[in-house]
């Protein structure tokens, strides 16, 4: 049985800072954990790169072969990679063994988790090869300066949920830039009564039913809540890092090692 980590969100959400700071993390706890570019714009990393897409093709490429545009060349270059699952893909996932935990640091474009069935399909595949995933989705905290904007990461995320059909953690990035967190609570776990009043307030009286469609459509599938993550806090990203190992049930099958009972086995 593997393990990995599907790291998805808009574009700008702070997805490479958290898969940086996981490993550097795991690296000062002793644990192993194998990082996955399938970002094919990507073009530099702050950690080790154990598979990279841009060995199977890059977008520079694309856009210079093909003509097409920055969005376009890279919807195509994941549709690519959606036709070489049984090939590259797998070729790449024989290079790991049982109890290998892989981080796949994946590109910001919204419709890839949204309603294009390729990451879908990338998930089944994983599934398929004996990996549990975790899709971990992370929304700017920026977001809940405005109630706009978070019921669109909402709705981003729910959709992202029922996509891909996975064990989901929401993360709220950034929160170090977050001066105000009195009403934080708020947003963690979203209700209806408090998103529709603010929604409400800000908007145009001609959408309140749309406020209200809206905000009980959050409410009613009880999926959309959020923890925080403070990545100068190192007990932050731990706890973030304990939930995702709990969803794809990490370690639960792990022999026992000796140094768990013998003070003298790292001498």
């Amino acid at each position: 049985m593997g393990y990995a980590q599907l790291v998805i969100g808009p574009a700008g959400s702070g997805k490479s800072t958290y898969c940086s700071s996981l490993y550097q993390h795991c690296e000062t706890v002793r644990r192993t954990i194998h990082m996955v570019n399938l970002d094919p714009a990507a073009e530099h990393f702050s950690y080790p790169v154990a598979m990279d897409i841009r060995e199977l093709i890059s977008l520079d490429d694309v856009m210079e072969e093909l003509g097409l545009g920055p969005n376009g060349g890279l919807m195509y270059c994941m549709e690519h990679l959606e036709d070489n699952l049984d090939d590259w893909l797998t070729e790449q996932l024989e290079n790991y063994l049982d109890d290998d935990y892989l981080v796949f640091d994946c590109p910001g474009q919204i419709e890839l988790f949204t309603h294009v069935p390729v990451l879908r399909n990338f998930v089944e595949h994983l599934k398929r090869k004996n990996f549990n995933v975790c899709a971990v989705y992370l929304l700017d905290s920026q977001f809940i300066t405005d109630v706009t904007k978070y019921i669109s990461g909402c709705m981003s995320s729910l959709s992202a949920m029922i996509q891909l059909e996975l064990p989901h953690v929401n993360i709220l990035s950034k929160m170090d830039l977050v001066k105000n967190k009195k009403d934080l609570d708020y947003y963690l776990e979203p209700e209806a009564r408090v998103l529709l009043s603010e929604l409400n307030k800000h908007m145009a009286p001609q959408y309140a039913k749309l406020n209200k469609v809206l905000a009980e459509l959050v409410d009613e599938f009880s999926m959309v809540n959020f923890v925080p993550l403070d990545l100068r806090k190192e007990s932050s990203l731990q706890y973030v890092l304990s939930m995702i190992d709990n969803c794809i049930q990490y370690g639960e099958d792990a022999d026992v090692k000796i140094r768990d009972f013998d003070p003298d086995a790292d001498n």
